[in-house]
């Protein structure tokens, strides 16, 4: 995670994360993207999957997603 975030922009990207993460593991599932975002488009889900998913395990753990919108 960065440093360079501050505590507030941290704070809100947290509970961003949390609000995604509906059962709680820890990890944002495609599943979840699609329920928080019924209109995202398949196209939109394989490029956040390229983009965000540094591990490839197929889905999004806190550190990436805050690294990909910080």
């Amino acid at each position: 995670m960065s440093a360079e975030l501050s505590d507030r922009r941290l704070a809100e990207l947290k509970s961003s994360f949390a609000a995604i993460d509906t059962d709680g593991d820890g990890y944002i599932s495609e599943i979840e993207l699609k329920r928080h975002f019924p209109d995202l488009p398949a196209e939109a889900l394989g490029a956040m999957s390229q983009e965000a998913d540094f591990d490839q395990d197929g889905r999004y753990s806190l550190e990436e997603f805050i690294r990909v919108l910080s």
